[in-house]
């Protein structure tokens, strides 16, 4: 049996645990951002207590610790993909958890900048449980309920990535630095224990037999959709990231209080995140009911109209609100990547694919804030919002023009 026929023939309608496994994973999805993201408000200060002593040297090994952790979960994310499509998803996710309550734990007994960023590969390279929900919910859920569900969990990704910063910067004047690394790994040591004892993943045989056989991308029937889906996971990173080296300086101009300046940046960053959060499940559940392209198509084309007046706002509040509406728009496109990638190649190969996915969108990651940095240095601030509002609604086109035609594969229920 070829892997599109066994894909044919052992399609189900989702498994019995969905629920189950979307709590779990949405709860253990939430802890491992937080406690990935904590260090954030006092990693110079943690650097700088390990032996940096030179103001540039702390910012360079602050920036080099953190990317660290990014750069290598691009570079496995496609292995531990296919390793669970071998091997079972849940298997992926209780790694990824022990993983990282060993580094996190070990940051916080650090003995010198090396070993803190040897700690944070080690984090990239071995954890990945947020990717790793998010293909498990996506192939053990009902494909009419896909979206919805993987928009829930990329609520709770997103409101990781809010919480994170807040908690460390109120745990370590009260239990320390280092205290707060072992309370992280703590907590992802309780999600390792729930990912353990509650997740049901239905295993077939036949898929890790598939799986075996196939080369994941030569199983694909329609290329043009999966490219398709990197490059808007790719983009909607990019969207994000683009404006954070600039913030700063732009939100100065706007600001007239010296001493408001990084506050009102602070909630400038946050409002995008705040706005998918709220809109991410909605979406998803729009894009059950009438398809994912149209939603996809849809938000990467009002993301991209609502950059231009970013670019000539005359005070701050304008620009929080942009931003926020931004980022409601924009909310619903995780899910629909996901969704979309999930109807579109055999079960046997979405761990691959999906991991594919998880690895462009790390690219966006990092190309926005170079791009976006250098854009706004040499060319100018209002470049880099009209700049990648043209990119968003070049990708809204084109996910137009390749979407498919007939109802089924295009998502709708």
């Amino acid at each position: 049996m070829t892997d599109t026929q066994w894909d044919a023939a052992g399609a189900r309608p989702g498994s019995i645990y969905w629920k189950r496994n979307l709590a779990v994973s949405l709860i253990g999805s939430f802890a491992t951002i937080v406690a990935m993201t904590l260090l954030l408000p006092f990693l110079p200060l943690y650097v700088e207590e390990l032996g940096v002593s030179d103001h540039a040297a702390i910012v360079q090994w602050s920036g080099i610790a953190y990317g660290a952790t990014f750069f290598a979960a691009a570079l496995v994310a496609p292995l531990w993909g296919r390793l669970g499509d071998i091997y079972g998803r849940k298997l992926m996710l209780v790694r990824a958890s022990l993983g990282m309550t060993l580094a996190i734990s070990l940051m916080g007994m650090a003995g010198n900048v090396w070993q803190l960023v040897a700690l944070r590969l080690f984090v990239g390279l071995a954890g990945g449980y947020a990717s790793g929900s998010m293909v498990l919910v996506a192939t053990q859920t009902p494909k009419d309920r896909s979206a919805w569900a993987l928009g829930v969990l990329s609520s709770g990704i997103m409101a990781g990535n809010l919480v994170g910063p807040l908690i460390g910067g109120a745990l370590p004047p009260i239990i320390g630095i280092r205290g707060t690394f072992l309370a992280a790994g703590g907590m992802i040591f309780l999600a390792f224990l729930a990912t353990v004892l509650l997740i049901k993943e239905e295993k077939s045989p036949a898929r890790k037999k598939a799986a075996k056989a196939s080369g994941g991308w030569k199983s694909i029937a329609d290329k043009r959709l999966v490219i398709a889906m990197l490059a808007t996971g790719m983009l909607l990173m990019f969207a994000n990231m683009s404006i954070e080296p600039i913030i700063t300086v732009y939100v100065a101009q706007l600001v007239p209080v010296e001493s408001q300046v990084t506050m009102v940046s602070g909630v400038v960053m946050s409002a995008a995140a705040l706005g998918s959060i709220l809109s991410a499940s909605w979406l998803g559940k729009l894009a059950d009911r009438i398809g994912h392209w149209p939603v996809i198509a849809g938000a990467l084309a009002v993301a991209g109209l609502l950059l231009i007046p970013q670019a000539f706002v005359t005070s701050a509040w304008q620009l929080i609100i942009l931003r926020f509406l931004m980022g409601a728009a924009l909310g619903g496109l995780l899910p629909c990547i996901a969704a979309v990638i999930r109807h579109s190649v055999p079960d046997s190969a979405a761990g691959s694919i999906l991991g594919l996915s998880i690895s462009a969108q790390y690219v966006g990651q990092v190309a926005g804030p170079i791009l976006g940095g250098f854009v706004g240095g040499h060319i100018g601030m209002r470049a880099v919002f009209l700049g990648t509002s043209v990119l968003l609604l070049a990708g809204a086109a084109y996910a137009w023009i390749v979407r498919p035609r007939d109802r089924e594969t295009s998502g709708a229920a």
